[in-house]
């Protein structure tokens, strides 16, 4: 039987290893190796929160808001890329990069804006899970809750997150649905046309709200601490399996994690454009243009499922929640465990990270307490997308700054494209959350 041979005695030439190092890196088997934290973060990144702003998003305004799709794509993998860099390079996460090369006061404020997101995000992924399964069950909503929170905390803290992936990210597939049942409703597809490439814009309290909402929602502040801490912990179970094995050059990690990157972003941009063109096309088009309910969201789903509407709109949440409700507790807890220097990571057992398994349980108990306010799910919803939108502006300058110091990030800082669209980002971001603002005032 033929045998690789060892590196250190292969007699060939260094250009020959290189090749067959080619020719094994291409291939389906090879591709999804390297997808990872970026396919995962972009799986919770169309979380409840987000399907009730798409949703929102075509009901009110039909197809005028298809082009936020495109716009949104580049500026979200530009910031997420950013994020898996300082993982790789720093060999930790953001927050540790900050406590190690920045005042504390920077530290902790990245760390309050993050907390005030996530918790707000955790209350109302929790209460749309709750909504959507009391839509099929008849028991109230509110009940449902905690049975949820103690569920995901219980998974959290005695199986592995790998795990959980592997089963719940196969429940996100019900939201390609919304693609199907975007063919089948007919809309006009000059309509879509125009609204996907000629921006439509209209600064009323109700267009900035939804806008500041889709920026929150697609570019949130909890996916930036939980793709850098992912990416430096994956690399770091690597060289725990295989401690023989030689480090691979960052270079090519840097490239493996644009890919990573790219896929799952572009896959969080589909659903998002489908979702807004499936809402458009359906209830924007029967009149409902202010979504209340779960179950007027799910009726968007009826040109593709039928009576299974509710049933696959359901399943779309809870498998969206159970995925994106572990990364914003994880995200927290990750952010304020490196920020104090304790013992962290989503495989470690409770005795060992008591701190950081403590941060997650004290998130999800906020989140809960909050999700049973009498507040209307999809409501919630939508308004914990606007605090994301307003809160990760000061996030992404912190990011860039990072991004370009010399000390932490050497000859991987940032390019020119990279610092004109991270920018983008931000100014984009800070201007709509100040436009909203006053037209509210």
């Amino acid at each position: 039987m033929a045998t690789t041979p060892d590196r250190r005695t292969d007699p060939r030439p260094p250009s020959e290893r290189a090749g067959e190092a080619t020719r094994a890196d291409v291939g389906p088997r090879s591709f999804l190796r390297k997808l990872g934290p970026g396919l995962i973060t972009g799986a919770a990144d169309d979380d409840p929160s987000g399907i009730a702003t798409y949703s929102q998003a075509g009901a009110a305004f039909g197809f005028g808001l298809l082009w936020t799709a495109i716009i949104c794509l580049p500026l979200m993998v530009t910031v997420q890329l950013m994020c898996a860099r300082i993982g790789l390079v720093s060999r930790s996460g953001l927050a540790s990069a900050l406590r190690d090369h920045y005042p504390r006061w920077l530290l902790w404020t990245a760390c309050a804006l993050l907390l005030v997101g996530n918790t707000v995000n955790i209350a109302a992924d929790l209460g749309g899970m709750a909504a959507a399964a009391a839509m099929l069950s008849g028991v109230p909503a509110a009940p449902l809750v905690p049975v949820f929170a103690v569920l995901i905390l219980a998974l959290l803290v005695y199986a592995s997150y790998e795990r959980m992936t592997q089963i719940f990210k196969w429940m996100t597939l019900a939201l390609f649905t919304y693609v199907i049942a975007a063919v089948l409703a007919h809309p006009h597809w000059l309509a879509v046309l125009a609204g996907t490439l000629i921006p439509h814009i209209a600064l009323t309290q109700d267009y900035l709200l939804t806008f500041v909402a889709i920026l929150g929602t697609t570019i949130s502040p909890y996916l930036f601490f939980w793709q850098a801490a992912q990416t430096a912990e994956q690399n770091q179970h690597i060289a725990m399996r295989f401690p023989f094995r030689r480090r691979r050059a960052l270079g090519r990690e840097v490239r493996d994690a644009r890919l990573d990157t790219w896929v799952g972003m572009l896959a969080s941009e589909v659903i998002m454009y489908f979702i807004i063109l499936t809402a458009g096309a359906t209830l924007h088009q029967s009149g409902v243009t202010d979504v209340q309910t779960a179950a007027q969201a799910a009726a968007a789903l009826r040109p593709a499922a039928g009576s299974l509407a509710s049933w696959l709109f359901a399943l779309g949440i809870v498998g969206t929640g159970l995925l994106g409700v572990p990364v914003l507790a994880g995200s927290a807890a990750y952010a304020v465990s490196e920020a104090a220097g304790w013992e962290r990571g989503m495989d470690e057992k409770p005795h060992a990270a008591k701190e950081f398994y403590g941060v997650m349980a004290i998130a999800m108990l906020i989140g809960t307490l909050l999700a049973l306010l009498r507040i209307n799910a999809i409501k919630l919803l939508l308004w914990s997308a606007v605090a994301n939108g307003v809160l990760a502006p000061p996030l992404i300058v912190i990011i860039l700054f990072v991004c370009n110091n010399d000390t932490v990030m050497g000859k991987y800082r940032n390019g020119r494209t990279a610092n004109v669209l991270g920018w983008i980002a931000a100014v984009l971001m800070t201007a709509a959350a100040i436009a909203m603002i006053v037209s509210f005032l």
